[in-house]
């Protein structure tokens, strides 16, 4: 039976990175699914298992680089785990799990400090989120040393397609609500009554119209 005491810190490491991109894409999913409203009427449950789930993808996430620290393979220094593109072991790769892990603590954290951010400016921020975790969702895939383990990517595809479609959905309606509003009866025909012959350049702000030239 192999020792599995010189792999300790690895072992818990992986552990947590794995713990952390499940916990992040539960977190996620639960964010987006009140975003959207597709659940309606368990807003409150629903944002205290999400509140919940953030705090533990930061503590997971802590956990994933700390230990780190103290593998004897890699003998990584404190800045290799924190800063981009310091680490010479596969660089791109765990540069891209340092943003998005710096990402999802902070935007994590930034709830606390809704107060002093402003509701309306802590919401536009908020939505980084998402981008932080496909960072943290494409570092696992791209450096984790399960990547190419059935049961690692069955596990991941549970949590994360969810995640993505919900991401898909938020995004469309996004798109939606801000395309072109229809006018009105009453706007259509003060339109047509006061604006001159021609063909119009629709500006997307206010219609620019050519007039007929005078002969």
């Amino acid at each position: 039976m192999t020792d599995p005491t010189p792999h300790l810190l690895w072992i818990t490491s992986r552990a947590a990175g794995f713990a952390a991109l499940v916990l992040a894409s539960l977190a996620v999913s639960l964010g987006l699914l009140m975003s959207t409203k597709l659940l309606k009427g368990r807003t409150g449950d629903l944002r205290s298992a999400h509140d919940t789930l953030a705090l533990a993808t930061i503590v997971a996430i802590v956990v994933h680089a700390v230990a780190l620290l103290g593998d004897g393979f890699l003998r990584p220094s404190i800045f290799d785990i924190s800063i981009p593109f310091v680490s010479g072991y596969k660089t791109f790769w765990t540069s891209l799990g340092i943003v998005g892990g710096w990402g999802l603590i902070l935007l994590g954290l930034s709830y606390y400090a809704r107060r002093w951010v402003g509701a309306v400016r802590w919401r536009k921020l908020h939505r980084f989120t998402a981008l932080a975790w496909l960072a943290g969702l494409v570092h696992a895939l791209g450096e984790g040393t399960d990547a190419g383990q059935v049961w690692f990517l069955a596990m991941i595809a549970l949590v994360a397609i969810p995640a993505l479609a919900l991401l898909a959905t938020r995004l469309a309606r996004s798109t939606s609500a801000t395309g072109p509003a229809a006018p009105t009866p009453a706007a259509t025909s003060h339109s047509s009554n006061s604006r001159p012959s021609g063909p119009t350049l629709t500006t997307g702000v206010v219609p620019i119209t050519a007039s007929r030239p005078q002969h």
